[in-house]
């Protein structure tokens, strides 16, 4: 039964702020609002009509209110998040958020410093910068960073043992600090450079550059030169691509889009005058019915949990509490925070790009028939991930007996398949059926181009097989320098069932067994069949290919145009091997030499 006596219960309230709770028939809370006028505020859920769905559905579970009485509108709106945080309450939009943010980190006690992924506890020295918004945009901006300055990311146990430069040194990733082909004085210098770009210092380090070069030009050490050239080009590039509005800017710009069934919230991460990229949340629905409704709600959660507060943040939506918001975000973060509906400039683009990204995303969500989202939430939770994956990747081999060996790559995201970024790979120069030498091959010829600038990374790598593929992954990730993707081989159970998987995972020497009831384990298998549905149709396709066309390629003299005579004369390759000497003699271009050499050829005799 709903609330009863509720003129009563109004009557009672005082105007004063604080927060309420909506109550269940066993005392469970379902609801926890804040309000500045607590009496105004339940009041307005007993009007006559105009009351949302959700809303009326609250209200028809509700069997009792009961108020917490604060001295400001700042401390209910604490006392609100500190609730929501630790009951739940069902009809509250909730967000549902990582663990942990990554940085990227740039040691201090080497003599040739590291710049490399960092995610958790802060506890060697160095300067972390970020935190970053997804994994995606720190390996993005470790790569430019990478690519222009040359610092290396090599973990120092790997450092100190090499005799020789490794593949970031040949694709102009690394300036070989290992082997001396820096000096330490020259190498510093790049980090300075390194750390004023994730500054968002860019036109300063722009006016550095320019006399670098200049300098250089003079002393006729065109290498130099020529090096500071290419670094100013590819500086200017990023900065028309990513609005760069001045140095040290930081701001996030938050679009939502919204319909009764679920919202998107994208939110966009500008520090240090960069965009450094933009990451979706899809809340729990509440009784929050209205996108700003559903915005003012997010913000307090979004922000209050002690994540870094910008000095600006722009909204697409007009809310009701902004100065009680900016009031509270500039108590938390001790400086002043500013709430900017409709910017103007750069903030703008920044907001119509956060604006599309919501509609997209939440298009695609609601397109989906499984929810991929809780999928992969599920996944984070089974494998104990710091932050639920954003991209995972999977390979698998088909041959049959060895023959037309081919590895598979198939990709996903909270969206489902990514299918304009599958790959196939065509395994050559290994043993017929090394399955450990195929992965090996694949993966290397993968990362290798995502390392060189073409594509991304995962964030969690799958392999179909046991304790020997991971070794290989491991040895090829180790020779590339990837250590942020975390590895796991998916193996048949005993009896090869569906559901009796082991999962061996890289750093764990025992198998984890998942339920076969469980979201996570139903994803994996997911993505493994896709991997496997892909390879055996790459596989089917290059063993036809190969046994349709091999034998006439391999004898002399038949080229293109005799090999399309012969096939289209008898009508296929079968008719070709069964005819005799003198019916292949009588096709144009085909003497009566060749003509026994095809025999031949196809009837295994010596030639």
């Amino acid at each position: 039964m709903p609330v009863e006596h509720p003129k009563a219960l109004i009557m009672s309230l005082p105007p004063k702020p604080g927060i309420y709770r909506m109550l269940g028939a066993k005392g469970e809370v379902l609801y926890v609002g804040k309000a500045r006028n607590l009496r105004k505020r339940v009041q307005s859920y007993f009007r006559a009509s105009g009351l949302a769905a959700r809303v009326m559905l609250l209200m028809q579970q509700a069997q009792n209110i009961e108020i917490t009485v604060t001295h400001t509108e700042t401390e209910a709106l604490l006392l609100e998040y500190n609730l929501i945080k630790s009951l739940h309450p069902r009809f509250n939009i909730l967000l549902r958020d990582d663990k942990s943010y990554p940085y990227i980190f740039i040691s201090h006690t080497q003599e040739y410093p590291r710049i490399g992924f960092h995610r958790g506890a802060k506890r060697e020295k160095g300067r972390y910068f970020g935190p970053y918004p997804s994994s995606y945009g720190v390996r993005e901006t470790l790569n430019l960073v990478q690519k222009i300055f040359r610092v290396r990311p090599c973990l120092d146990s790997f450092f100190r043992n090499r005799s020789r430069p490794c593949l970031q040194y040949q694709i102009k990733r690394c300036s070989g600090p290992c082997v001396g082909l820096i000096t330490p004085e020259r190498y510093a210098a790049d980090v300075q450079q390194a750390v004023m770009f994730m500054e968002g210092k860019s036109q300063s380090l722009i006016r550095d550059s320019i006399k670098q070069m200049e300098q250089a030009s003079d002393k006729q050490d065109f290498e130099t030169a020529a090096l500071m050239r290419d670094r100013i080009a590819m500086l200017k590039r990023i900065q028309e691509k990513q609005y760069i509005t001045g140095e040290g800017g930081e701001a996030d710009a938050m679009a939502i889009a919204a319909t009764p069934e679920a919202a998107c919230i994208v939110v966009t991460w500008i520090r240090g005058g960069q965009n450094l990229g933009s990451k979706s949340y899809f809340p729990r629905m509440g009784a929050e019915s209205t996108p700003w409704e559903m915005l003012d709600a997010f913000l307090s959660q979004y922000y209050l949990s002690g994540r870094t507060i910008p000095a600006r943040i722009y909204l697409s939506e007009a809310i009701v509490d902004r100065p009680l918001l900016e009031r509270a975000f500039t108590e938390q973060a001790g400086k002043k925070i500013t709430l900017t509906v409709n910017p103007r400039g750069a903030p703008r683009r920044w907001l119509q790009m956060a604006q599309f990204n919501a509609t997209d995303a939440l298009r695609r969500h609601l397109d989906s028939k499984i929810d991929m989202q809780g999928r992969f939430e599920a996944l984070r939770d089974a494998l104990k991930l710091e932050s639920m994956p954003e991209r995972i990747e999977c390979f698998d081999i088909s041959h049959t007996m060895g023959e037309a060996t081919v590895a598979s790559c198939v990709v996903f995201d909270a969206s489902g398949a990514v299918k304009s970024d599958y790959r196939r790979f065509n395994i050559e120069g290994i043993e017929p059926g090394d399955d450990y030498g195929a992965m090996t091959q694949a993966l290397t010829r993968r990362y290798r181009k995502v390392k060189e600038g073409e594509g991304r990374l995962p964030d969690l790598l799958l392999l179909d097989g046991g304790k020997g593929q991971l070794s290989a992954a491991e040895g090829v990730m180790q020779e590339l320098q990837v250590a942020d993707v975390k590895l796991v081989a998916v193996a048949k159970g005993r009896e090869r069932k569906p559901g009796q998987e082991q999962l061996f995972l890289s750093g764990s020497g025992r198998p984890t067994i998942l339920p076969a009831t469980s979201a996570g384990l139903h994803l994996i298998q997911q993505i493994r069949d896709e991997a496997h549905r892909f390879a055996i149709a790459g596989h089917r396709a290059r063993r036809g290919k190969t046994r349709t066309t091999s034998t006439l390629e391999r004898i002399p003299g038949i080229g293109g145009r005799r090999r399309m005579a012969l096939l289209k004369n008898f009508g296929g390759l079968r008719e070709v091997a069964r005819a005799g000497v003198e019916d292949l003699a009588r096709v144009p271009g085909i003497s009566p030499q060749l003509a026994q050499k095809i025999y031949d050829a196809f009837h295994g005799e010596e030639q």
